[in-house]
């Protein structure tokens, strides 16, 4: 695989007809990507790659990944890219990031997965527990934003270590970052801070599985 800096190059010369000549520096790069800059150079520091931000830049140039990441040509690709898993994708159900309930049906369609996304889900002996529903609402601004479709991996259900999980309270299903505290009662904190945290004791909350990825629009 490419290292960091190479593919900062990479994207240095894919994005310097935007420029008009003028030299790019890496606070461009990141800009692009959708990074801060000080996020950004921690991962050119530890050479840690953004999958997820590559994968929307790689769409909107209409260019391979594997071409960004490995320097494999797209003709080369071909039979591997034809390879595609499914994930089970509600489409009528929604996880408030908000203040609103659910909407829920038994609609249910079938989302293709490249590989190379599968592989960021945890791989395709996770995908049994793979689940797919839309994000509304703007509480968990800017992580989350209305019409994302996130992913939910139903066998991560512990709260012990915290984290991005999809929950169910008497008022609807909500994706929350949700934190166990030291009174055994649970934090619901809105990564938004315009909303305040909820603190409920854990028989008010069903947990349905951690977000583990989303899909979204590109900004």
């Amino acid at each position: 695989m490419n290292a960091f800096n190479a593919i900062v190059e990479e994207i240095k010369s894919i994005i310097s007809s935007d420029f008009s000549g003028k030299k790019i520096f890496d606070k461009d790069v990141a800009d692009t990507l959708g990074i801060s800059q000080m996020n950004f150079a921690t991962m050119k520091r530890r050479d840690k790659i953004p999958y997820l931000e590559l994968l929307d830049f790689c769409a909107t140039k209409s260019i391979s990944i594997n071409w960004l990441l490995y320097g494999q040509s797209p003709e080369s690709l071909v039979e591997a890219t034809n390879k595609f898993f499914m994930v089970k994708y509600f489409n009528d159900v929604h996880a408030s990031a908000g203040g609103g309930s659910d909407t829920e049906s038994e609609s249910v369609e079938e989302l293709e997965m490249p590989e190379q996304f599968v592989m960021m889900l945890g791989g395709e002996r996770e995908l049994k527990y793979i689940e797919a529903v839309n994000v509304s609402g703007d509480s968990m601004e800017p992580t989350f934003s209305y019409n994302d479709i996130v992913f939910i991996n139903r066998s991560k259900t512990d709260l012990q270590r915290g984290g991005i999980f999809t929950i169910r309270t008497e008022s609807g299903l909500f994706i929350k970052r949700v934190q166990k505290r030291i009174d055994g009662k649970v934090d619901i904190i809105s990564d938004n801070k315009v909303y305040t945290t909820q603190t409920l004791d854990p028989n008010e909350i069903e947990v349905i599985g951690r977000v583990v990825s989303r899909f979204g629009d590109v900004d």
